[in-house]
């Protein structure tokens, strides 16, 4: 059977990092999912700083984390990262989709959300730094909505809608432990007082480059528009 737009089994998707789409053949066996993600993470372990692997929200929805990663090597560690998936896939007779919204209607969509910290945020009262920082962010929240999709920000407009645990594309938010922000302080880091936030509006189409540069930008180098 030729290759469609239809996700095998209704809805199926696996993710790394970054969420991502799989459309295969419609005569393939529902347990694909887990053959097909087996191999990916055993590739991926090859990766610098592979440090995690989950199942999602859509139904075959699967996620893997790159990092910590210092500087650059972000970027570099998550492009090798989506050549594994795309590579590998192949073999399965899979095509890849990075979409931020593959599947129309009641579904989650496709993020990239990145983690970040500076040694500051990770000592004893960092805390301080992550809300300092998270301040910054939203002043500029219109430059980064630019630079968080391969679109100038269109494609994440049909993601972020304020539903399906993403906040809106029009309005800068944060909380602890909020899916619905556009940044969330976890729990565990408002309770120790210091570590890390997530900036939960990359999309699963980002270039990493400019992610971690807009954020550098923004948060240390206190550029603003």
């Amino acid at each position: 059977m030729p290759k469609t737009d239809t996700p095998w089994d209704g809805q199926k998707a696996v993710s790394l990092h970054l969420k991502v789409l799989i459309t295969v053949q419609l005569a393939l066996i529902p347990t694909l999912d887990v053959r097909l993600w087996s191999p990916i993470w055993r590739h991926a372990c090859m990766l610098e700083s592979p440090s995690g692997t989950n199942a999602e929200v859509m139904p075959a929805q699967w996620e893997f984390q790159v990092g910590p990663c210092e500087g650059i090597a972000m970027g570099d560690q998550l492009w090798v990262a989506r050549f594994i998936l795309l590579t590998i896939a192949e073999d399965y007779d899979c095509v890849i989709s990075f979409d931020p919204k593959p599947v129309p209607g009641d579904w989650n969509g496709q993020g990239c959300h990145t983690n970040f910290s500076t040694e500051k945020m990770r000592q004893d009262g960092g805390i301080s730094e992550i809300i300092t920082a998270i301040k910054k962010l939203g002043k500029r929240h219109e430059t980064h909505i630019k630079c968080y999709d391969a679109a100038n920000g269109e494609d994440n407009r049909r993601r972020l809608t304020g539903l399906h645990e993403t906040a809106s594309i029009d309005k800068f938010s944060d909380g602890v432990a909020d899916r619905g922000a556009s940044v969330r302080i976890p729990r565990q880091v408002d309770a120790d007082k210091k570590g890390y936030f997530e900036d939960r509006r990359p999309a699963s189409n980002c270039d990493p480059y400019l992610v971690t540069e807009i954020i550098v930008r923004t948060t240390l180098l206190d550029e603003t528009d």
